[in-house]
């Protein structure tokens, strides 16, 4: 990290750097000037400040992943889209639930059972990333039930709403506009639907969707019943 600078003397070569954080953690950090090229070294500030950021997840998880309570491979987790360093935009994770939510382990569907109790956090960030994983399971009856609980503000759910997947084929309506995981969304035709004895009728309503794998589905409660839906047979509200 470095930055350009004027007007500075050799004496100003050494000095304290201090910054305050919104976790109101101080750091105080030795920079370097080059007097020939006018750059300043902040060396390792990028380290001293996740090992800060540590600190504060720990005190503030008591040492246990945020997310299933384990206590051992603990490690920062910035939640995307990240910019700066940030302890209210992290948390601590285990090493289990960091490679699930990275995608560079298999998805352990019974280990975010686990969400039944920590979608109840307080804290931002954890409601964000159990919001997230719910989302992402909410094929598995379970956890779309949990996610029909889960009560956001409007400002954790659009942060909850804010990553971008480019490998994931959007989820379109019949007018291809654009569908989110909580949208509603009406019905524009009658639709048989097998095992239930009922057809949704056109016009019918279906509040607080879920996406699914196949981003030609979705899936909605219909008269109580939870049903599968196919996009090109809705319009959004």
């Amino acid at each position: 990290m470095s930055t350009s600078i004027s007007n500075k003397t050799r004496e100003e070569a050494f000095a304290y750097l201090f910054i305050k954080m919104r976790n109101r953690i101080t750091l105080r950090v030795d920079y370097t000037l080059n007097t020939d090229t006018g750059i300043i070294d902040f060396g390792n500030l990028l380290c001293d400040l996740f090992m800060n950021i540590k600190d504060t997840l720990l005190q503030r998880s008591h040492g246990q992943c945020e997310l299933c309570t384990a206590k051992t491979e603990l490690s920062v987790y910035e939640i995307p889209p990240a910019t700066d360093p940030d302890s209210d935009k992290c948390v601590l994770l285990c090493d289990s639930c960091k490679t699930q939510i990275e995608k560079t382990a298999e998805i352990n569907v019974n280990h975010w059972r686990c969400l039944n109790d920590s979608m109840w956090s307080q804290t931002p960030a954890v409601q964000v990333m159990a919001w997230r994983m719910l989302n992402r399971l909410s094929t598995e009856s379970w956890a779309q039930d949990l996610l029909d609980m889960l009560y956001l503000e409007e400002d954790v759910k659009a942060w909850a709403e804010s990553e971008v997947d480019d490998d994931t084929t959007p989820t379109l309506d019949s007018n291809g506009a654009l569908l989110s995981a909580g949208d509603s969304v009406t019905l524009i035709k009658d639709l048989d639907v097998k095992g239930t004895g009922f057809t949704a009728k056109r016009g019918t309503a279906v509040r607080n969707i879920s996406l699914t794998s196949n981003p030609e589905h979705i899936e909605g409660r219909v008269n109580g019943v939870r049903i599968v839906i196919l996009t090109k047979y809705v319009k959004k509200s």
